[in-house]
């Protein structure tokens, strides 16, 4: 194995990228939600239900929406579980402001195609600020041109389901949706209480501000580390193609994500630790969804992982 890292080569910005061509829609809200979170720095929006519900959303919308459906499940398939389920893990990785499922998968799969190449839409090796954040800010054609639904997710695309969340701005709908739905929670469980109306529009604020606002914002920060830190910083098990390192750190955040040098060595096992003292959470929850028959044709990881391109173990 080889000892932790970084990685001294430089890319230049994907050919499509035009950074004179802000991407508005895709920056105005990384600026809003931002500014949501920066609420809870002001103790009117503060409440300690507010915080739980920030914490404990942490690792559902993360953990669960993105690490496990988004990603394990619906991008590499390295499982199967009942459409009623699989549905609900990408509606709470919907929730976590990532993009619809469709569009998620197509960029991933995109980034696997290309990995650490000029056509990655968010190689570190660009800049950690591009890898991390700003690929997002900037109109980048080559993800239309290429027609990326179509090379890249039309397996999800065939489910009605992910078409109807593709059209009449569904998955907005549904995402505002959430911000009403904890605000009326925390309004009339206040009000219930008789506590008064100013009490019951604080209250409502703080679960709006902490279980959405500052919840998404962790979730996207640690899901972006991902895509930064890990082509940077650790060390590999695995000579791949790209620069992809293990992290412990991240992996610590994102439920065995950090994973990384793991996870391109070997991109459809379920499980991203490869290693006794790699941990990896999610994988342990997807075992206990196929201890209880909600999981099967789990995936693990293979002896001659496809993506190595010499190994370095002896």
């Amino acid at each position: 194995m080889s000892v932790t890292q970084t990685h001294d080569r430089r890319l230049p910005q994907p050919a499509g990228v035009d950074r004179r061509r802000i991407d508005w829609p895709y920056a105005s809200t990384l600026v809003i939600w931002h500014l949501g979170a920066v609420l809870a720095l002001f103790p009117w929006f503060f409440s300690w239900t507010g915080v739980v519900l920030a914490l404990a959303g942490f690792p559902l919308f993360g953990g669960i929406g993105i690490t496990l459906g988004y990603h394990r499940l619906l991008t590499h398939r390295g499982l199967r579980c009942p459409r009623w389920l699989e549905y609900t893990f990408a509606l709470l990785g919907l929730l976590s402001m990532q993009d619809t499922p469709a569009r998620w998968v197509a960029v991933h799969r995109l980034h696997h195609a290309h990995s650490d190449e000029q056509a990655d839409p968010h190689s570190p090796l660009v800049s950690f600020f591009w890898g991390h954040i700003g690929w997002m800010l900037f109109e980048n054609r080559d993800l239309y041109r290429l027609g990326i639904y179509d090379r890249y997710a039309k397996d999800i695309l065939r489910d009605p389901f992910y078409r109807r969340l593709e059209k009449h701005h569904l998955h907005q709908i549904i995402v505002v949706g959430s911000w009403f739905a904890y605000f009326a929670a925390g309004f009339a469980v206040e009000l219930a209480g008789h506590h008064g109306l100013l009490a019951a529009v604080r209250f409502g604020a703080s679960l709006t501000v902490w279980g959405v606002f500052v919840r998404a914002v962790m979730v996207w920060h640690s899901t972006w580390l991902v895509n930064s830190a890990t082509h940077l910083w650790g060390y590999r098990n695995y000579e791949t193609a790209d620069s992809s390192r293990n992290n412990w750190f991240v992996a610590a955040i994102t439920g065995g994500e950090g994973w990384h040098n793991n996870h391109h060595a070997d991109p459809r096992s379920a499980s991203h630790g490869h290693k006794p003292w790699e941990i990896d959470w999610v994988f342990g929850f997807i075992r206990l969804l196929e201890s209880m028959g909600l999981a099967w044709d789990v995936v693990r990881p293979s002896k001659n992982p496809p993506g190595v391109v010499r190994s370095d173990r002896t």
